[in-house]
């Protein structure tokens, strides 16, 4: 297995036997994780690239 290192985003499967992903802060805390499972490890995957390709999406707030 390779050394796990942070911030990272990491994949697990849930009790139905579905994959999901959660990621992790440079300070080894889980911040954020997926809404929804995924039957295929692929479909996870490329929700996590879905995320990490908003980095430049605007931020919107109600107050």
């Amino acid at each position: 297995m390779a050394t796990v290192t942070y911030p990272c985003y990491w994949q697990k499967k849930d009790a139905k036997g579905q994959w999901y992903w959660i990621y992790y802060a440079s300070n080894k805390e889980e911040i954020a994780r997926s809404s929804e499972s995924y039957v295929r490890r692929d479909d996870c995957t490329r929700s996590v690239e879905i995320m990490k390709g908003s980095s430049g999406s605007p931020i919107f707030y109600t107050e």
